[in-house]
């Protein structure tokens, strides 16, 4: 089976995304996709993602496997990269503002391609209940600030924020400091969350300035989260350590991220790297 494919890098988070308008369903199975995923006997990336027909007020929908055959509701730079990939897919002009409707098992989201080349993303409104992340830390209809968790020997406090997917935002002297790969595994199973969860750690600069290294669940470290840079932000309001906007500093870069009322918006690059085609086995 031949898959053709270009790949996509968001600050480095970088994905594999493929051309799936003419099928119901992903092309690929989820154990097609990790060896898709794999960096030395695949293409490699933090996940595979597949630009499907729309429908129920949609132009387009989006799913996604992840490198280790999961399958999230939704990803932040993952969805930047899909607009760009959309409108190469068009024939459409990338230096020309345009906002696609992308359903999403996170909800409708609303990427707009910015003239600069950036993507900005309507990312929807924060869920801030525990029963919305989901997670046992707080009773199911209380918000989840500053709550201990016992993880790795020490405790450690928790502000929890879904952006249709589960974030947990630990906020820490030192981001460089920290052993991730070691740290990030005993978040991401913790049995305070049902469903597993992102893991974001950060350091404050300043309250409009934030410095983060993630844990994503399913993916392990990654260069970038844009999900979880806009977790990190509500959570640091909700902690009274940021302002509404703020800009985000990851390993791969910088995303702008503004909580304007009810809903939070999430600005940054995607860029092409390469096409190709692969041949996995049926």
């Amino acid at each position: 089976m031949e898959v053709v494919f270009t790949k996509y890098q968001g600050l480095g988070n970088d994905f594999i995304l493929i051309d799936n308008r003419h099928a119901p369903q992903p092309l690929l199975t989820s154990q097609q996709a990790i060896a898709l995923c794999d960096r030395h006997f695949g293409v490699g990336g933090d996940g595979v993602i597949f630009a499907l027909a729309g429908g129920n007020g949609s132009d387009y929908t989006m799913r996604i496997f992840n490198s280790d055959g999961s399958e999230p509701e939704m990803c932040g730079n993952g969805i930047r990269c899909l607009a760009k990939f959309l409108a190469t897919l068009e024939n459409r002009s990338l230096e020309t503002s345009h906002t696609y409707r992308i359903h999403t098992g996170a909800g409708l989201i609303q990427p707009e391609l910015l003239p600069d080349g950036q993507v900005r993303v309507d990312m929807g409104p924060p869920r801030l209940l525990a029963e919305e992340i989901p997670t046992t830390l707080a009773p199911a209809q209380e918000k989840v600030i500053n709550r201990a968790i016992a993880a790795v020997g020490q405790n450690w406090a928790a502000t929890c924020v879904s952006m249709g997917n589960p974030h947990c935002v630990v906020f820490v002297a030192d981001v460089d400091a920290l052993d991730l790969a070691q740290i990030g595994p005993h978040f991401e199973h913790h049995q305070a969350f049902p469903q597993r969860t992102n893991t974001e750690f950060i350091q404050v600069i300043s309250p409009n300035y934030i410095k983060m290294r993630v844990w994503e669940r399913g993916a392990g470290i990654t260069l970038a989260c844009g999900t979880g840079a806009c977790a990190a932000v509500v959570a640091g309001v909700l902690t009274n350590q940021t302002d509404r906007t703020c800009t985000v500093e990851l390993p791969g870069g910088c995303l702008e991220i503004t909580w304007a009322e009810d809903r939070v918006y999430m600005t940054g690059p995607a860029v092409a790297v390469f096409h190709g085609a692969m041949h996995l086995a049926l």
